[in-house]
């Protein structure tokens, strides 16, 4: 099984195809890339930027060049002396007439060939679409619907038409179709397809069905027994109905290729000793390195000035949980509705029959808000070690403050064992935590926003040193070590500019009270201009940080949910947060010293997250473009394009440091491989040591160093230390 020493991640679309990243190779391979690690190849949604919204499995994406084009990039990489690791996506394709296998379903039903390969709830009905902009008969009476040949039309929607004789009236056409429209208010509790957490324009796949998963994976089996991939990547495990399962049937398929699955693990949960997998993609890899660059004494005066400033008294905990509430009875509606009518059917077989709906309700709603994590996994073969105590905690925590828990008590033992409300059950509690903790509470419980992180937890932002050594001492080497992904919610850089101010508090909150000080701060909630002064400090200096910051603080109200929303936003509220971030960053144009002590402080430490990422247990994994200094906030700000042919003439050090720890890993693998990990801090600073014999390597930073610069240096085993790389803008 071959694992690579550093993988870099391109972004694929958006001007970037397969001769693009072809024509990169050279740079890469000088860069000390082992393996290329790509986003979703495969056919989707035209205009896509991303490529999840794949539409056909089986097809490589010919706007990307198509198959002749990545064979010609494979070749290319293999005589490069690299690999290739691709992005698959077995949880869903696009809810588009575009996916053709969709577009047979909705011509032929439940009839159809593909129709197993859908999660569809066909005995709930005709399959409801949600794309009308106004309920059905008003946009009947409107005069928007055609009928063109065998296909329904509305405007530039194009449906297939059962066949068959039709009706005249259009009324009666639409009847009499394996779907329904509805408006698309609708989405909200009476979709009949699994989505992709709350994206209607996803459809759930059923691999679990071995035809299923044969048909959706024969393009990915082919790509890699040809020689052409060399490792998987695979999105959002957790959204299968048996994670377990699908890995066993994937690994058993194609035994030597290396499988990285994306995974949030929650606290100390570890993936299932079980999965033939080579590791997460390594989002505990950036909470670890975030933590432990965090200032912890710091913290605390930083939540002290933060609660002054914004009157907030509660605990993450309690944001988080008022935040899945919220979810439950909004975004995912339809996907609690589905969960009680799965549990009336199951417990109506009881003698004393199914509970009553504002029981089920409630026993459902509180048992989906006790799951500590993203799941359980329980399936046919049993349940994963550690999963019955982690059921009787969630009963025990569900039950509490109920008038009864006997209905929490039945579904917790159906929970227990394998069936359609325990597979449903699992797949919306992972969509219940992200959504309501990195896509809303992380949006309103503001304190430190290095640690409002995809995998982190805002209120668990620090760690002792012998946690973190004993961290990394169980990294495999077969794990991936990240910082920057596609949905990270800000950048490596953005972020560890966040960690500073836990270093100088008092600075970070001169600059708050300086931002609060403005007449554009009236009518502006203390929440919000202590968010919009560290999102302006994440993204000062970078280009159009005005406009990106405007942009993203608009995401942020709406995901925030408090005042503004996607489906109803208050306009002049963003209005006035925006007016007040611009105020900010154009108050900044002559930096005050608070603000250069801050981005001086991050400089170092964006040396040192760097040299952990690269020289811990793991191998690394580059974003594109962050090789060089990257300031960018939440998709899809971070997906903007890249200049690659800046980055090849960059000499700044951040470039040179990646360039030479990248090497340095290459050529003193050996050492690394066989060296023990020791993290150290104190007032001083950090220092993180490998360790093997007579030897070792440090990564330093601290007061004992000029502001903004790290170190890295060698001692071998006659005592002599040498500098390897100091941050200036020096030669190593």
């Amino acid at each position: 099984m071959n694992i690579p020493d550093a993988t870099y991640r391109i972004q694929l679309r958006n001007g970037v195809d397969f001769a693009r990243v072809q024509g990169l190779l050279p740079y890469l391979r000088d860069l000390g890339v082992s393996d290329l690690y790509l986003s979703p190849i495969f056919a989707a949604v035209p205009g896509s930027t991303h490529g999840y919204d794949v539409t056909d499995p089986t097809a490589i994406e010919p706007e990307l060049g198509g198959r002749p084009a990545f064979e010609a990039l494979a070749a290319a990489a293999r005589d490069a002396g690299m690999g290739i690791i691709i992005d698959i996506v077995p949880n869903h394709t696009a809810f588009s007439p575009a996916n053709p296998w969709l577009a047979d379903v909705l011509r032929h039903g439940r009839s159809s060939m593909h129709a197993p390969a859908f999660d569809i709830d066909w005995d709930a009905g005709p399959l409801v679409l949600p794309f009308l902009p106004d309920p059905f008969e008003i946009v009947l009476e409107r005069g928007d619907f055609t009928v063109e040949g065998d296909e329904w039309v509305m405007g530039g929607l194009r449906l297939p038409l059962a066949p068959g004789p039709r009706p005249q009236s259009l009324r009666d056409l639409h009847r009499v179709q394996h779907w329904r429209l509805v408006h698309y208010e609708r989405e909200r509790d009476s979709i009949t397809h699994r989505r992709f957490f709350n994206v209607t324009g996803l459809i759930g796949m059923r691999v679990e069905r071995p035809e299923v998963f044969d048909a959706t994976h024969s393009l990915i089996l082919d790509l890699v027994r040809k020689g052409l991939v060399q490792g998987l990547r695979v999105d959002h495990i957790d959204g299968l109905v048996d994670p377990a399962g699908y890995l066993d049937r994937l690994h058993g398929a194609l035994p030597d290729t290396p499988i990285w699955v994306e995974k949030i693990l929650v606290d100390h949960e570890t993936l299932p000793a079980s999965w033939p997998v080579a590791g997460t993609t390594g989002y505990e890899s950036a909470r670890l390195f975030a933590r432990a660059l965090t200032d912890a004494k710091g913290l605390a005066r930083l939540d002290a000035h933060w609660r002054r400033a914004t009157l907030i008294t509660e605990d993450f905990a309690s944001s988080l949980m008022a935040a899945k509430h919220e979810i439950l009875d909004n975004e995912l509606a339809a996907e609690r509705r589905q969960l009680i009518a799965l549990a009336r059917n199951a417990l109506g077989a009881r003698p004393e029959g199914a509970p009553g709906p504002e029981w089920l309700r409630e026993a459902v709603t509180a048992l989906l808000v006790a799951v500590p994590r993203y799941r359980t996994y329980v399936a046919a073969g049993g349940m994963a070690p550690g999963d019955a105590e982690l059921l009787t905690d969630i009963a025990e925590r569900a039950g509490q403050g109920l008038r009864s828990r006997a209905v929490v008590d039945a579904l917790a033992d159906l929970l227990r064992q394998d069936g359609p409300f325990t597979r449903r059950f699992q797949q919306v509690s992972g969509a219940l935590l992200a959504k309501a903790q990195e896509d809303t509470a992380g949006f309103r419980w503001t304190r430190y926003l290095a640690a409002n992180e995809v995998g982190a937890e805002p209120d668990e932002a620090t760690i002792t040193d012998a946690e973190a050594t004993a961290f990394l001492k169980a990294r495999a080497a077969t794990e991936m070590n990240l910082t920057s992904t596609h949905d990270t919610k800000r950048s490596e850089d953005s972020r560890i500019r966040l960690v500073a101010i836990s270093h100088l508090p008092d600075d970070f909150a001169a600059l708050h009270d300086a931002a609060a000080a403005l007449p554009q701060a009236r009518g502006v909630p203390g929440r919000r201009i202590w968010y919009g002064v560290q999102s302006a400090l994440a993204i000062h200096g970078a280009p159009d940080a005005d406009a990106r910051l405007c942009a993203h603080l608009e995401k942020a109200m709406r995901e925030a949910k408090l005042r503004s929303f996607w489906t109803n936003p208050d306009e002049d509220a963003e209005s006035r947060a925006k007016a007040l971030t611009s105020a900010v960053l154009d108050s900044w144009r002559v930096p005050p010293p608070a603000l250069t002590r801050l981005i001086e402080r991050a400089e170092a430490l964006i040396l040192m997250q760097l040299a952990m990422k690269v020289l811990t247990p793991g191998f690394p994994d580059i974003y594109r473009g962050t090789e060089e200094q990257l300031l960018a906030l939440t998709d899809p700000d971070n997906r903007h394009s890249v200049d690659w042919d800046a980055l090849a003439r960059s000499s700044s050090v951040k470039a040179r440091w990646t360039r030479e720890l990248l090497h340095l890993r290459r050529d003193r693998a050996g050492f690394l491989r066989e060296a023990d990990v020791l993290l150290e801090r104190d007032e001083g600073g950090m220092r993180m040591i490998r360790r093997s014999g007579g030897d070792s390597l440090t990564a330093f930073f601290g007061r004992e160093l000029p502001p903004g610069r790290a170190l890295l240096s060698w001692q071998g085993q006659s005592g002599d230390v040498v500098a390897l790389l100091e941050g200036s803008d020096g030669n190593p």
